[in-house]
């Protein structure tokens, strides 16, 4: 590339903003707040309690239902790629993607759908497993997160979100229905989706959704094709809610993601052997009440209890992996939860306070031929924790102009892992946090935020064992084995980050806005969890082991804009990302290249559309002390359109048409074998009926 972004500077990285929010009912873990602009995003994951992103002690990104729509998204990447120091490995195999966050991948991140916690974990099976039709938001907490989230929030937290009849119903509607088609020709997806939702009877509201999407091989930017990706998914979602009496209010929902599909064992990787017929199922059933003590400031609690049963089943057709064709391999890990928390506001609404408590358990169970599969351990974790968070704002602090918003935190989580392959694992943490923004004027504003956070290990790096791979080479077979090991400690993190950002009005034209925030993060570990893998040539045995690095450091700087100005729309992001063993000085973590990204979108009132542009550029990648892991720096670019007409006849029809990759770049991300998709065209055509 002719320009890098490492010299952009500190100039660039003074960037900031919010992205767009939707609108909807009580705010709560699972809902969201009112949002007016894209400028005024609202974020309920930060705190648990709706807080402007713009004036929260850290960086948050909340991707609305319109950026939703118009990106037409097939897999949680597509709505995420834009965010800085968001990086999806594994590959464009939608069963292979796995988020990154800051460096921090797999438990390190929380995953969250309606509140209840996504704890599935797999060597290359991927982590999300819900369909983008069925969700109305997303938000991204960038940072630690423990002090509210407990273990895994070493990175930070994705909080999906899913419809619901308010979403879609006025209210003085009481029924509705939407009814959309659509095709990808990057991997010749079509899509169906069908969503009804009414209000039946006073205080109650009711939604069903299914979605249906087939596809096969995809098209890669250097014209070949990843082979061996014929899915067909089904995906739905019902939800229920009822408010029996004033301030209770009652939501039931089931969720199901069912994705069969021909590929490769490990999703992710290029190659098309060792063949499996593999199905991934993901089942989550959620019961949520909350109760707001009319007229008493000290009771606003809600509880959430949930059940996530996420199982992936694969059938060899080869002999090429560690068994033979024909041989049955199944994962399946459950994971049941109950959140207990209340909220107090105090002072005249000044202060507010959060506290509860929660509890959840993980059990998984391996299968293979043999009966039990050594490499999936049958194992369980069980987690508790109770928690407490402050928000106060200051008026004028010690004097000083404007206004101060202090959020400490604190949380104690207590954690056993066990199994019958070797001897439990369990310990404590207590993990503080404190975050301070500072707002002097009304354009302006300062924010520092102090936190440690931990990662108990899973029960797959205590206890798994087994056969990894093979080698097979002339001079005889080489066997790489897996290796135990329960006596691992909690992965720890203690983390500086400091930013500031600007709001101005009437910059470049009348009533036009813009927002800028940017932070500057330093991250510093114990105990980080890694994987070492010991092969020495063939036809010698080789050793894979999951081992503490005693001292680690990720810094970064991230930075995000907002402009808006009548019919135009801009949104910027900028990223870096280092990190390291302390002791050796080799690099350590999920790293990524400075990165940058632009969406621009224009509306056409007189031709009642929009339309827009997307870039991301990366820099070149050479943070690796592996030459095959270093990447080529790369620019692609995206156009999308969308047409609401605004008449009575077509009342309801939407038609949106976009183009991703459009010059067809060949790429690869960092970590991944695979290029990623090609030009891939997109169009749905949609219609709502209330």
């Amino acid at each position: 590339m002719d320009w890098r972004l490492k010299t952009l500077g500190p100039a660039v990285l003074l960037l900031g903003s919010i992205g767009a929010a939707g609108a909807q009912e009580t705010p709560r873990d699972g809902d969201t707040a009112t949002a007016t602009t894209p400028l005024d995003a609202v974020t309920i994951t930060a705190t648990r309690n709706p807080i402007e992103a713009f004036v929260y002690p850290g960086m948050v990104t909340v991707i609305g239902p319109e950026d939703i729509a118009t990106e037409q998204g097939s897999t949680p990447d597509d709505l995420l790629r834009s965010v800085p120091n968001v990086e999806f490995t594994g590959g464009p195999r939608r069963t292979g993607e796995v988020p990154s966050i800051r460096g921090f991948t797999g438990p390190d991140v929380v995953v969250t759908l309606d509140g209840a916690r996504q704890n599935f974990q797999s060597g290359h099976d991927g982590r999300f497993f819900v369909d983008p039709s069925l969700l109305r938001e997303v938000e991204v907490l960038r940072g630690p997160a423990s002090a509210l989230y407990g273990s895994g929030g070493t990175g930070g937290v994705i909080a999906l979100r899913t419809v619901r009849a308010a979403d879609f119903l006025a209210p003085d509607e009481t029924l509705g229905g939407h009814l959309a088609a659509g095709f990808h020709s990057g991997n010749d997806e079509s899509v169906g989706i069908a969503t009804v939702y009414g209000r039946p009877a006073a205080g109650l509201d009711l939604l069903g959704s299914i979605t249906r999407r087939e596809s096969d091989e995809i098209e890669l930017g250097d014209g070949s094709k990843l082979d061996r990706n014929d899915e067909d998914l089904l995906s739905g979602l019902f939800k229920a809610g009822w408010a029996p009496a004033e301030g209770h209010r009652l939501e039931a929902s089931f969720q199901r993601f069912d994705n069969e599909t021909t590929e490769p064992n490990n999703g992710q990787g290029a190659g098309d052997d060792n063949l499996v017929d593999k199905q991934v199922t993901a089942d989550n059933w959620r019961l949520a009440h909350d109760y707001a003590g009319p007229g008493n400031p000290w009771i606003d609690l809600s509880t959430t209890l949930y059940r996530t049963v996420t199982e992936v089943d694969e059938r060899r057709l080869d002999g090429n992996g560690n068994g033979p064709a024909g041989e049955r391999l199944r994962r399946e890990i459950e994971t049941t939860g109950l959140r207990l928390e209340n909220r107090s506001a105090l002072a005249g609404g000044d202060l507010l306070l959060t506290y509860g408590v929660e509890a959840y358990r993980d059990e998984q169970d391996g299968e293979d031929a043999s009966g039990t599969r050594e490499s999936v351990p049958d194992a369980e974790t069980d987690f508790g924790a109770v928690f407490a968070q402050a928000e106060w704002r200051v008026a004028r602090p010690f004097g000083a102009p404007g206004e101060l918003l202090v959020v400490p935190g604190v949380r104690f989580d207590r954690y056993e892992s066990s199994s019958a392959i070797a001897d439990d694992n369990d310990d404590e943490e207590v993990s503080p946090r404190l975050g301070l923004s500072y707002l002097p004027t009304g354009w302006s504003m300062l924010f520092v935020n102090v936190a440690d956070a931990f990662r108990a290990p899973t029960v797959n790096e205590l206890y798994t064992s087994g056969v990894h791979f093979e080698i097979q080479t002339p001079v005889g077979t080489s066997v790489n084995r897996f290796v135990p090991n329960p006596d691992l400690d909690p992965q720890r993190t203690s983390t500086v980050e400091f930013g500031a950002g600007l709001d101005f009005r009437d910059v470049f034209a009348r009533a036009d806005r813009l927002r800028l925030k940017a932070s500057r993060f330093k991250i510093d570990g114990d105990d980080f969890i890694d994987l070492d893998v010991d092969q020495p040539p063939p036809p010698a045995d080789g050793t894979t082991r999951s081992y503490n690095v005693p001292e680690a450091e990720l810094s970064g700087y991230e930075a995000e804009a907002a402009y808006a100005a009548g019919r135009l729309r801009l949104v910027l992001g900028a990223s870096t990302l280092d990190g390291n063993d302390k002791r050796t000085g080799e690099p350590l973590g999920i790293l990524t290249p400075p990165q940058f990204t632009l969406d621009a979108a224009w509306r056409l009132p007189a031709l009642d559309a929009l339309v827009g542009w997307r870039m991301l550029a990366a820099d070149d990648f050479d943070n690796t002390d592996e030459e095959a892991e270093e990447r080529p720096g790369y620019a692609v670019h995206d156009l999308y359109a969308a047409w609401t007409p605004d008449s009575e006849r077509l009342a309801g029809l939407r038609i949106d048409v976009g183009v991703n990759n459009v010059f067809d770049k060949a790429y690869s991300r960092v970590y991944t074998d695979a290029l990623e998709m090609g030009r891939d065209l997109r169009t749905r055509v949609s219609y709502r009926f209330d």
